[in-house]
């Protein structure tokens, strides 16, 4: 398996710079300043919580609402960093910006990696992924800023980009169960409350994966060599 950065990194640039386009030109199309879509995607990088904040700010919302709607959507992230922490690097500065920039996304790349990568090498692709999202919100806010453009169909690039790393998931995982606890969870989520389904089936999968380690970590190694 490579381990080159920009290798690894290119998955998600065929999903982000589309949808940081999307995102971009939507921004300017609300009445934002275009270096401000880009301000955004630098400082706040957030992908969903980017889309959701538009309309929320044409609406007028204060800035404590945006932040609390916004930390309750980012709030899995803390899961995804707690799973991390045995990788993260020592030095400050790496470990900070690698805690700001895990998206969906960089986390699901990272996972698939040897417990022996190299630090400089979770950075560059955490960088990397942030950069081709910065990068597409550049390119759409000035597409918005000078023309009418129809995106009819980018966001699509989002659920086939989420596809094609489950599929790396899958490949690079010893077992199929974290596959089948999301399929089943979202399965239940749906049919208790369609309206919230994704926020329900994160939850359940969560606590399915939280009880799934305690329940390996407690059976004896003679039971799990059987």
């Amino acid at each position: 398996m490579t381990t080159k950065p920009w290798l690894l990194s290119l998955p998600v640039a065929m999903g982000y710079i589309p949808l940081g386009m999307v995102f971009g030109f939507l921004f300017v199309q609300a009445g934002g300043a275009w270096w401000m879509a880009v301000v955004a995607s630098l400082w706040i990088y957030a992908g969903a919580a980017q889309f959701m904040m538009l309309p929320m700010l044409a609406a007028g919302l204060p800035l404590p609402t945006i932040a609390l709607a916004t930390l309750v959507v980012n709030l899995r992230h803390v899961f995804y960093g707690l799973s991390l922490l045995n990788t993260l690097p020592r030095a400050w500065s790496a470990k900070t910006y690698l805690v700001f920039g895990l998206t969906d996304e960089t986390y699901s790349v990272l996972t698939t990696l040897p417990s022996d990568t190299p630090a400089k090498d979770l950075v560059a692709i955490t960088a990397l992924n942030q950069g081709w999202w910065v990068l597409g919100s550049t390119m759409g806010a000035i597409l918005g800023a000078q023309a009418q453009v129809q995106l009819i169909g980018l966001d699509f690039a989002l659920a086939a980009l989420f596809a094609v790393l489950a599929v790396e998931q899958w490949r690079a995982s010893s077992n199929s169960h974290a596959l089948w606890v999301a399929l089943v969870s979202y399965g239940v989520a749906l049919w208790l409350m369609p309206a919230q389904a994704l926020l329900i089936a994160i939850a359940l999968s969560v606590l399915v994966g939280l009880w799934l380690q305690r329940s390996s970590r407690n059976t004896p190694a003679t039971q799990k060599s059987a």
